[in-house]
């Protein structure tokens, strides 16, 4: 039986200094974040369906696209290259901002990927008349004290989803590529299960340095029954995160899913039923290869193991695979943040357009 109870270092009283305490902060800024296809999307627009918040559709990925390209934002130089940039991307014409006053703020008090995040959505909030905002990006599970170091106030939602089914989304999406010698079935799946490990490990190690601030949800729990999870949701943000109100709205993907088998769905017009997926699509020995790789943290974030041990127990041979794929991303992250490495970082992500960004019209909600 999978144990969705949210975790002790989620609701510790434990006091940070630095931090709000949980009395006061009804106007802190919250971060939804977790591995890629564990339901991010979907928490992000339960908070913005619930009112209070600012409503921003685009995308911030400051520490995995601009700063790896255009360099450390204390230099004005860089800030001044990734202005030209950022200012025709989708996620500027989203933000509904006009541009010179925006590149003002960046340029004179930007210090930082977090100071960016927070002049940004300070000025959306400001714009929209609201007090509160909330960030939306995955990998922001990697760079939680970077962000708690420029915005001491900030709030962390983690939210996690069985390994197994993420293993099983990501690579029918694409969405992680293996090292060339496990592009077969099982060993991309194994891979693919062992970055799913290395994303929710850096989100709980960096979370129990600020317990007080981080809160850990489980996206099955989260889909079966919503009312309890936002409600402790609701009382850790201390904001109004009402049911029915949040269905109502229905922001987002409340109302058109992105689920990876949504197309399979459509040709055989049956109901995608999210959880426990990997039970009916994975072979047994692929199970068995996954359980070997991350079966310990699965049952560490609440997630019982399908088989006996003696189908699952690792040898050499999946322990060096483990060892290796943390160094790979723990090393490809750090070379991409601090040396020119990232300067080759493709921006297409920021789905750029040519004409000047005082002509660019912010993206409908």
């Amino acid at each position: 039986m999978i144990n969705f109870s949210l975790l002790a270092i989620a609701n510790s009283s434990i006091a940070t200094p630095g931090v709000p305490s949980p009395g006061n902060r009804k106007h802190s800024p919250v971060f939804v974040m977790g591995c890629h296809r564990s339901g991010t999307n979907l928490l992000y627009d339960m908070l913005l369906s619930a009112g209070g918040f600012a409503i921003y559709r685009g995308s911030l990925p400051v520490f995995e696209t601009l700063i790896p390209r255009f360099g450390s934002m204390e230099s004005r130089n860089n800030r001044e290259k990734l202005l030209q940039t950022w200012l025709r991307s989708k996620g500027f014409r989203r933000t509904g901002l006009d541009a010179e006053p925006l590149s003002s703020r960046i340029l004179n008090d930007c210090r930082s990927g977090g100071d960016f995040i927070r002049i940004v959505m300070d000025a959306v909030a400001e714009h929209q008349g609201v007090a509160r905002w909330a960030a939306y990006d995955p990998d922001n599970v990697l760079h939680v004290e970077r962000l708690k170091a420029s915005i001491p106030d900030a709030l962390f939602l983690h939210i996690i989803r069985d390994g197994r089914d993420i293993a099983l989304s990501l690579k029918k999406m694409g969405g992680f590529s293996p090292l060339p010698w496990d592009r077969s079935e099982t060993n991309s799946l194994v891979a693919t299960a062992l970055y799913w490990e290395w994303m929710v490990r850096n989100g709980r190690n960096h979370g129990r340095r600020f317990p007080s601030d981080y809160l850990e949800i489980h996206y099955e729990e989260l889909t079966t029954n919503p009312r309890d999870v936002l409600q402790r949701v609701g009382s850790f943000l201390d904001h109004d995160l009402d049911y029915d109100r949040i269905q109502s709205t229905g922001l987002g993907r409340l109302s058109e899913t992105n689920s990876s088998f949504r197309d399979e769905a459509v040709e055989s017009k049956e109901k995608l039923n999210p959880l426990g997926r990997w039970r009916e699509r994975l072979a047994r020995t692929d199970v068995a290869a996954i359980e070997a790789a991350v079966g310990e943290c699965l049952e560490e974030t609440g997630y019982a193991l399908s088989l006996p041990e003696a189908e699952r127990r690792p040898g050499m041979r999946q322990s060096a695979k483990r060892a290796l794929y943390r160094n790979y991303l723990n090393t490809k992250m750090w070379l991409k943040l601090n040396t020119a490495a990232g300067r080759k970082v493709n921006l297409s992500v920021l789905e750029l357009e040519n004409e000047p960004p005082e002509l660019a019209q912010p993206a409908r909600s």
